[in-house]
């Protein structure tokens, strides 16, 4: 490793002493600095772009050139005449200020190189080609090498720091509500223009009254080529495995037209490599926002999925996946638009996790587990959105979506326990879900705006839970609690739950253009929510007869028939003033609140008024330069299943009862939000910091026999606090990116534990170093180091993970024909029992071969988990305890692949 890094360091300090610097300020002809001017430099002797700048407010401009090379430098700015000029360089520093002319004639000014990054207005353009070394094969792999673009862990995309939510195919929806499917399926090959759209908003009547700083999206702008023709393409491969066959298959197909277009995606394949796992699947919303999102209320619809891992292959022994999806879009005119997709997607994952858990306090006699669990998941998820939208005119704008979810889902676990013994468990869902959204604007003068959103939420769940306990003794206390029959071989306990909901959530706003720099906002809302909750227990009998068990405890309930019935209707008003570069948002909304609900011939009701403030200030020092301050007041409101006063089993070990006088809780919420993107220096900087305090937090009062947990819920009179601070610098010297990352985040909340409160607190830290390459025609390279420090209290224990994770990634183009990728992990984490470090290392390479930059079909040989790593650790914890899980993973895999390109 220290051989690479210093490898590394060599090669950069050569490519950094063999450059000169031109600098210098572009006027016009009176002496006025030029902003946002171009300014390039070709090489004369190869007539390649070797250097590009963008001018600064003061007109300012740098270049990085060789030393001893002739050079064309060309300088182009909108209504002047472009400036060329031949210069050589030497071995010192250039100096030299511009002066350019207007340009009175009509004429297009021919340009000969495309500017690898321009600005127009709100609109940052970056030429695909400029920064394309030959290695790539789908988006993501030209998005992480644009200046102030990321792709994080989970695969999304980021643009100084704000994550992007739409992403669009020459100006058609693609899988809108999610990026993840564009960024690992569009071909890079397609690509021609990556359009970030800052201060993004759909609905152009509203661009002048509502800050949408935080809203960009991105529009992928294709080649020529691939416009009116099928593109796409289509990888096949296999392998072999000690227990089954390898096998792949990924056909990637698009098409464009001015009226419409569809995209076929499809995925076959049992290598743990799945385009869309769970975790992806359920935040895919499909765009949909609620219109109460920032009224101040936030009303929890509870979750009530079997909680499976996202499929991941360094988390699982077996993964096969399978995925078909489509989206299209058809507009029969200019006024009228159709989209949509369908995805379907079915996970097989089979996994072995060895767990080692310590609980909070060993005086509250809560003896540490160590555990052994084997599981098998199958999911089946199936997605279908469809859009309409209709704008005849620039002041009537109507749309509607519909979302519909089915899955099926179910697993199967046997678990070994040092303390309760074997448990096999079986666990399956099939819920549904129904969205429909209408959003109706309408401009009556330049003056007065309206605007009318309403979204209609229906949802079904029905979890099932079984449950079979071999060793009796160590669950008889529990068992006569819950009034089990204690007369059988062993305990077969079953659990029927179903969670209706049906939501409507609406609002009409109304705005008021005072002047210029001012408008009035009106608001009034409404969120009408019902929820019914069934559960039961029953025990299954030797004799496979059903026996309705009677607890002991909680008042013999063991069922549930609850309905819950939620009302918020709200007013609210906001007034918005520029003054220079300030933008000030002072607002209050009044909310009248109405829940109850009924259970067991009771009803319990809570009916209040409240008025919740909020406000946001931002200064916006240049274009690409802001700082945001807001704050607001929010009412966070429970589910249904937390009110019911019958017992529910999350779990054998975890039963639950819940409180159905419990109240809302009241948050403060304060964040400051610094951007800061430079095209003079390519310095991308983010910082973010955040605090809440909340008051009447609804909390758990757990109380333990050995390892089993029943919790109840109250309202905590202690304030609970978090705060939470993220800061990145990303800056480009020449064909080398350096980027840090840190982040610290701060957390208390107040628990009972076995009676006594337990102040929980937690502090965690981490630091991101990184520094990456992008040559043309030399090899790359990306290396990064991650450091973390994770110290829990909780109660009367004390504990601390430190983690070293250094990564190193690697890609060459060879001889025009091959390409050759490797990524390296490795992770170092700090045992908390104080033995040696937890070590897990990850290798992956490939080797492709294309005979030319334009061949069809293209072949490769992949190697994952070179190495042959038998696990991963991942040390943690949760609000009762701290644990250690070691993950038994995929085996080296070996796969043939070919790729052909249509």
């Amino acid at each position: 490793m220290k051989l690479k890094l210093i490898i590394i360091l060599s090669l950069i300090t050569t490519s950094s002493f063999s450059q000169i610097k031109l600098e210098g300020v572009v006027k016009d002809s009176i002496g006025n600095p030029l902003e946002l001017a171009n300014v390039v430099a070709i090489n004369q002797e190869t007539n390649v772009l070797d250097s590009y700048g963008i001018t600064t407010d003061e007109g300012k401009y740098k270049l990085s050139l060789n030393k001893n090379t002739s050079y064309k430098l060309q300088v182009s700015y909108i209504g002047m005449k472009t400036f060329e000029e031949l210069i050589q360089t030497t071995t010192v520093d250039i100096d030299k200020n511009i002066v350019m002319a207007a340009d009175n004639a009509l004429d297009a000014v021919e340009i000969t190189y495309e500017m690898p990054v321009t600005i127009k207005g709100d609109t940052l353009i970056y030429n695909a080609d400029s920064f394309k070394n030959g290695t790539e094969r789908k988006l993501e792999d030209i998005l992480e090498k644009l200046p102030g673009v990321e792709i994080n862990d989970d695969g999304q995309i980021e643009v100084e720091g704000q994550r992007v939510n739409k992403l669009m195919v020459d100006g058609k929806d693609f899988f809108d509500g999610d990026t993840k499917l564009a960024v690992k399926n569009i071909p890079s090959n397609a690509v021609d223009k990556v359009q970030v759209l800052k201060n993004f908003t759909e609905v152009a009547q509203l661009s002048s009254v509502t800050n949408n700083q935080d809203n960009y999206a991105i529009n992928i702008k294709l080649k020529e080529g691939k416009k009116n023709f099928w593109f796409g393409n289509v990888t096949a491969g296999g392998g072999s495995a000690p227990d089954d066959p390898l096998y792949i298959l990924q056909p990637k197909l698009f098409y464009y037209s001015p009226k419409y277009s569809i995209n076929v995606l499809g995925d076959l394949n049992n290598l743990g490599e799945p385009a869309l796992s769970r975790q992806d699947l359920r935040g895919f919303g499909g765009g949909f926002r609620s219109p109460s999102a920032s009224s101040g209320t936030n009303l929890s619809l509870g979750n009530n999925s079997l909680g499976f891992l996202s499929t991941q292959n360094n988390r699982a022994q077996d993964i096969v996946n399978k995925m078909a999806a489509s989206n299209f879009s058809y507009s029969p005119n200019k006024a009228l638009d159709f989209s949509g997709f369908a995805i379907f997607n079915s996970n097989r994952v089979d996994m072995v996790e060895l767990n080692s858990v310590k609980y909070t306090d060993p005086e509250l006699g809560i003896p540490d587990e160590e555990t052994i669990e084997s599981t098998r998941q199958r999911s089946d998820v199936g997605l279908l959105k469809l859009t309409a939208a209709y704008k005849p005119n620039p002041d009537n704008q109507l749309e509607y979506d519909f979302l519909g979810r089915m899955t099926k889902e179910s697993q199967d676990r046997n678990l070994a326990s040092s303390v309760i013994g074997k448990t096999i468990q079986f666990e399956e869902n099939s819920p549904y879900s129904i969205n429909q959204n209408m959003k109706y604007y309408y401009t009556l003068n330049e003056n007065n705006i309206f605007a009318f959103e309403a979204l209609h939420l229906l949802q079904d769940e029905d979890p099932f839970y079984n449950a079979f306990l071999e060793d009796k003794t160590a669950y008889m206390n529990t068992a006569e609690r819950l009034g089990l029959d204690d007369d059988q071989a062993g305990y077969d306990i079953n659990q029927e739950r179903r969670v209706k909901t049906n939501q409507l959530d609406a609002k009409v706003d109304y705005w008021n253009i005072l002047n210029a720099k001012s408008n009035l906002n009106f608001t009034f809302g409404t969120i009408l929510s019902r929820q019914d909750f069934d559960s039961n227990i029953f025990q299954v009998l030797d004799d496979e007869s059903i026996f309705v068990p009677t607890p002991i405890i909680n008042d013999g309930l063991s069922e549930n028939d609850i309905k819950y019935n939620f009302s918020d209707i709200y007013l609210g008003v906001h007034y918005r003033l520029k003054l220079g570069i300030f933008t000030f948002t002072p607002g209050l909304s009044g909310h009248a609140y109405g829940n109850s609900n009924n259970q067991f011939g009771e009803t319990y009701t809570d009916n209040f008024f409240r008025v919740l403030p909020d406000f946001e200030t931002r200064i916006q020092f240049k274009k690409s330069e802001s700082l945001t301050l807001r704050y607001n007041m929010r009412n966070q409101f429970t589910d249904v299943t937390t009110l019911a006063r019958g017992i529910v089993l999350n779990s054998f070990n975890s039963i639950q009862i819940g409180n159905p006088r419990l109240e809302n809780a009241l948050t403060n919420n304060i964040s400051l939000f610094y951007r800061s993107f430079n095209l003079f220096n390519y310095t991308n900087v983010y910082a973010r910091v955040n605090y809440t305090n909340a008051i009447g937090q609804i909390r758990t009062l757990s109380n333990f026999d050995s390892v089993i947990r029943t919790n109840t819920f109250f309202n905590s009179e202690f304030a609970d606090e978090t705060f939470s601070s993220f800061g990145r610098i990303q800056r480009t010297f020449g064909k080398i990116r350096g980027s840090l990352r840190a982040s610290f985040n701060y957390s208390k909340f107040n628990q009972v534990v076995q009676g006594s409160r337990s102040i929980n607190e937690n502090y965690r830290q981490s630091y991101t170093p990184e520094i990456r390459s992008n040559f043309r025609e030399a090899p790359n390279f990306r290396v990064s180091y991650s450091y973390s420090v994770n110290d829990n209290k909780q109660g009367g224990r004390s504990t601390q993970f430190i983690t070293h994770a250094p990564r190193f990634r690697f890609d060459a183009y060879i001889w025009k024909s091959f390409t050759f990728l490797t990524n390296f992990t490795y992770n170092s984490q700090s045992d908390p029992n104080g033995g040696s470090p937890q070590i897990f290392k990850m290798w992956d390479a490939s080797l492709s071969y294309r005979k030319t930059k334009d061949s069809k079909w293209e072949y490769q040989i992949k190697g994952t988990n070179l190495l042959d790593t038998n696990s991963q650790i991942r040390n943690g914890n949760n609000n009762v305890s701290v644990f250690s899980t070691e993950y038994l993973i995929q085996p080296r895999f070996l796969t043939l692949r070919v790729r052909y390109e249509i």
